[in-house]
């Protein structure tokens, strides 16, 4: 494995979020403050307990897998679309770097960004309000699934897009809105019947609860489901890619 070839490519990804601090992380940092101090503080002071949990601590979950699905997405999506913007993604391609070797410098970089990310957004909610994690083990197991498969996802999108504009239009017309109908703010048991198993073919409902599970020890799905719909997820975007790296879609032409 071509070690310095992954180095080369994961430290230029860093470097590039180092030299942009405000956008890649206190951005979304600040962003996510103006969350908890409207609905963590404002709204969730005069709201009872959701499934026994107070509704600012309720929401967190929700928060940062709002943030990490959003970061990962555009991080990885912009990381390998400059390339291909700049005509250099043909020296990528000439060199000798396998398929495995370029995802592990373009996806690790995303996703260590959006765990970076995450890991400021868990203890920045501890400045509005108190909370436990049940479940650390699990909570950072789905913290880097989650990262990690969202990363391969925006990569996706990095090669599928053919214009700047293009990289938004999954996280803000599919992401984000997921995300806000997967239960982010509310349990989908709170919703009627019928919409409760609409709500379970959206994707996102399975991170949210699981990570809320990893939390408080409460969920709308169980566990194990959660887990499995994450790493199949992880498992369809390595196929793409394997596929994208085959056929030459998008970067050869």
């Amino acid at each position: 494995m071509n070690v310095h070839a992954i180095r080369a490519i994961y430290r230029f990804e860093m470097a590039r979020t180092f030299r942009t601090l405000m956008e890649s992380i206190l951005s979304p940092v600040l962003s996510t403050s103006l969350y908890f101090i409207v609905f963590g503080a404002a709204i969730g002071s005069r709201m009872g307990e959701v499934d026994g949990v107070g509704y600012g601590a309720f929401i967190i979950p929700g928060l940062v897998m709002l943030s990490l699905l959003n970061e990962s997405v555009s991080n990885a999506s912009f990381g390998i679309y400059l390339p291909k913007w700049s005509g250099t993604i043909y020296e990528l391609l000439s060199a000798p770097v396998s398929t495995t070797e370029i995802l592990l410098g373009y996806v690790g970089a995303a996703a260590t960004k959006s765990l970076m990310l995450g890991t400021l957004i868990l203890l920045t909610a501890r400045f509005f309000v108190p909370y436990e994690i049940a479940h650390p083990g699990w909570m950072l197991c789905f913290l880097v699934l989650t990262a990690l498969s969202f990363s391969l996802f925006g990569f996706i999108v990095g090669v599928w897009a053919d214009s700047f504009q293009k990289l938004q239009v999954i996280p803000l017309l599919i992401l984000t809105p997921l995300t806000f109908l997967g239960g982010a703010f509310y349990s989908i048991t709170m919703l009627p019947p019928l919409w409760q198993k609409v709500a379970l073919f959206n994707p996102v409902v399975y991170l949210i609860s699981g990570m809320r599970w990893s939390f408080y020890g409460v969920s709308d799905v169980n566990i194990g489901v959660s887990a499995a719909a994450i790493v199949g997820f992880l498992a369809l975007c390595l196929a793409l890619i394997a596929w994208i790296f085959r056929t030459g879609y998008r970067l050869k032409a």
